[in-house]
C-alpha cells in the first residue's frame, strides 16, 4: 500500500539573512527537524531568494549531487573544475561534487533578484571525479519532461544515483497517472511550483510537496494550471 508524507509550504524551515531568504524542506544549516532529515536519497531541497548583486562566495562540497534550477533571474556559477557560466529560467545545472569541488553561486544581475531551487541528492558511488552539466529545456503544456536521469541520454543530464528529475506543466482539470521508473526501490517526491492539484486525493497548493513510496504510480488531478517538479529517488540508502 502506498505511503505518503505531506510537506505543506508553511511548515518548511525559514532563514532570512537579508540578501538571502531560504525555505528549507529538510534540515539544513540552522534549521533542524528530526522528522525532516531526508526523503530517501533526497537530502536537501532549498527554495532560495538572492538579492541583486549578492550570492554564495566560494565554498567546498564533496560526495553530493547538487542540482540548481533557476525560477526567476540569472545565477552565475564558477567552480574548481573550470566550469563557469550563467543559468536562468529554462535551464538546469548538475554538479557532481565527488572527491571535492570549490564553487560559487552569485546573482548574475546587479539590478534583478534571483529565485532558484537548490537540491542535493546523496550519490550511490563516493569519490568520483567531479563533473558538471548544464542544459536548456522547454516543457510543453500537458507534458512531463525528463531533465536528469542515471544514464547518459540525449536531451538529459546524468546524475550519480538511480534518480530522475522531471518538470511538468498541465492545464487545469486534467487527470493522469505518473509511473515510477523503478517502483521496486524508489519513491517519488512532487514539489508544486505553482497552481493547485491533488495527488491520490491529497490536495496541494503552490509550494506544497508530497512524497510517495511503496507504489508503482500516482494519480494526479489538476484543479488549476499547474507546474511541478518530480524527483524519483531510492528510499533505501544501505
Amino acid at each position: 500500500m502506498a505511503q505518503y508524507t505531506l510537506h505543506k509550504s508553511a511548515t518548511r524551515g525559514y532563514a532570512n539573512h537579508g540578501w538571502l531568504k531560504s525555505h528549507h524542506t529538510f534540515s539544513f544549516a540552522g534549521y533542524f527537524n528530526p522528522e525532516r532529515i531526508n526523503f530517501g536519497a533526497l537530502r536537501v531541497f532549498n527554495d532560495d531568494f538572492v538579492e541583486a548583486g549578492m550570492g554564495f562566495g566560494k565554498h567546498p562540497h564533496e560526495n553530493m549531487e547538487i542540482v540548481s534550477i533557476p525560477l526567476e533571474g540569472k545565477l552565475a556559477h564558477n567552480d574548481s573544475t573550470g566550469a563557469n557560466g550563467i543559468i536562468q529560467k529554462g535551464e538546469i545545472q548538475i554538479m557532481s561534487a565527488g572527491t571535492g569541488v570549490t564553487h560559487s553561486e552569485m546573482n548574475a544581475s546587479a539590478t534583478e533578484d534571483v529565485k532558484f531551487l537548490q537540491i542535493w541528492i546523496i550519490p550511490n558511488k563516493m569519490n568520483i571525479t567531479p563533473r558538471y552539466g548544464q542544459m536548456e529545456y522547454f516543457v510543453n503544456n500537458n507534458e512531463i519532461k525528463t531533465l536528469i536521469q542515471p544514464n547518459t541520454a540525449e536531451g538529459t543530464l546524468r546524475l550519480q544515483q538511480n534518480a530522475w528529475f522531471k518538470m511538468a506543466k498541465f492545464s487545469g482539470n486534467e487527470s493522469f497517472d505518473v509511473f515510477l521508473e523503478d517502483a521496486q526501490n524508489n519513491g517519488l517526491y512532487l514539489f508544486l511550483l505553482n497552481g493547485s492539484l491533488e495527488v491520490d486525493g491529497h490536495k496541494l497548493e503552490t509550494r506544497d510537496a508530497i512524497g510517495i513510496w511503496d507504489t508503482n504510480k500516482i494519480s494526479i488531478q489538476t484543479t488549476t494550471n499547474s507546474e511541478f517538479l518530480l524527483i524519483e529517488v531510492p528510499m533505501n540508502l544501505n
